[in-house]
């Protein structure tokens, strides 16, 4: 109600606006499981902005076709809406983006659906609990929204504060504060040093964090510390990455690692439904999308060369250090003209049995949870 007030408030002035612009894309793309029908999918995305003085709306709209669809059922604003429920393949349209912002030279309000990203992981981000991609994630270019108020102070040393209110509801569609997210994080410039401080109370719990960036010998650190209280005990989560750029065989080469300690995860390989069922934090970040691994010890490493300007090659690594399974995963991205650009990526999960990447036992005679081998194909055209 709140945004929708603004809207019709600042909406007239900005129709008026000079600075209109907009852009989008069409995505088509295959996913192809071993031993597995193929599943496809499309996104046709629209994006819009006016700009007016220090005002600027944005909008982006969103028609989907996919056997899954996202869904605002726990969203604060329900702008989802299903246009046709198949058996293999659903079509629903929604507003991704809808923002009103307002910003100064030194200060940043902005009211909606938007988005927000913490944290310095890069593979694994304990510090970002706001919809975070999947690790293993191909297509990442766009973020899920959340409704939200931020703001953002910038100081005259470089220093900035940012806050955020994200409201949700309930498994009952109740709008309360207990499934609700209130954060503030201060980032600081010391010499060669970047610092964060975190303080959040997210789903009702304490969290606090700090982070660091800096420059080692031509490398890029980073690391990460959260802390959260459930039932006055912590757990801690920990992320530490290196990122290295070179020149080998004439072309751009990059590559980073990273050690992820999940304060919430399993650390002895028992993932059985009894196990499970004893570690309900785990699950309960699993299940709104905050977690993706189940492990307490991961290891993600990957190199990308560039094979042309417009065509990168990335093979990446992510492995359970305690029940050594892995996905190894490789993706080609390559821009075939100016606005059509072709994704391809392979998957190949390895391990034993009853492990993450290997097969996990459902409960079920001879239905493991496991990710099969597949391909994935994206053809993406921007206009």
């Amino acid at each position: 109600m709140v945004i929708l007030f603004l809207l019709v408030c600042f909406f007239p002035p900005l129709l008026n606006a000079n600075n209109f612009s907009q852009k989008g894309h069409i995505k088509y793309q295959i996913f192809s499981p071993d031993n597995s029908s193929s599943e496809q999918s499309g996104d046709l995305r629209l994006n819009l902005s006016l700009r007016e003085s220090h005002w600027v709306l944005v909008g982006d709209y969103q028609i989907l076709t996919s056997p899954t669809l996202v869904n605002d059922d726990t969203r604060l604003m329900d702008l989802t809406s299903e246009i046709h429920n198949g058996n293999t393949n659903s079509v629903a349209h929604r507003l991704d983006r809808l923002h009103l912002t307002y910003s100064s030279e030194q200060s940043v309000l902005r009211l909606g659906r938007q988005t927000l990203s913490w944290g310095n992981g890069l593979v694994y981000n304990p510090m970002d609990f706001f919809n975070p991609f999947d690790p293993a994630a191909i297509d990442k270019e766009y973020k899920t929204g959340d409704d939200m108020l931020y703001g953002q102070y910038l100081f005259d040393n470089g220093n900035d504060l940012q806050a955020v209110w994200v409201a949700r509801r309930d498994e009952d569609g109740d709008s309360k504060m207990e499934v609700s997210s209130f954060a503030a994080k201060y980032h600081v410039f010391l010499e060669n040093y970047e610092f964060d401080l975190l303080a959040a109370e997210h789903f009702d719990n304490k969290t606090i964090g700090i982070g660091g960036v800096t420059n080692i010998g031509g490398s890029v650190w980073r690391s990460d510390i959260v802390s959260t209280e459930i039932n006055r005990d912590w757990h801690s989560s920990a992320i530490l990455n290196v990122s290295y750029s070179w020149l080998a065989w004439g072309r751009n080469m990059s590559g980073h690692v990273e050690i992820f300690r999940n304060g919430f995860g399993i650390d002895d390989g028992d993932y059985s439904p009894t196990n499970l069922a004893q570690n309900p934090e785990l699950i309960k970040r699993i299940l709104r999308g905050e977690l993706f691994t189940l492990a307490k010890n991961n290891l993600a490493a990957s190199a990308t060369i560039e094979l042309s300007p417009l065509w990168l090659l990335t093979s990446t690594l992510f492995n359970n250090l305690d029940d050594d399974s892995k996905l190894i995963q490789f993706v080609s991205q390559h821009d075939l003209q100016q606005n059509l650009q072709l994704l391809v990526a392979v998957n190949l999960p390895q391990g034993n049995k009853g492990t993450e990447f290997g097969g996990i036992d459902s409960g079920l005679a001879d239905k493991p949870l496991s990710a099969d081998e597949s391909v994935f194909v994206q053809l993406a055209w921007y206009f």
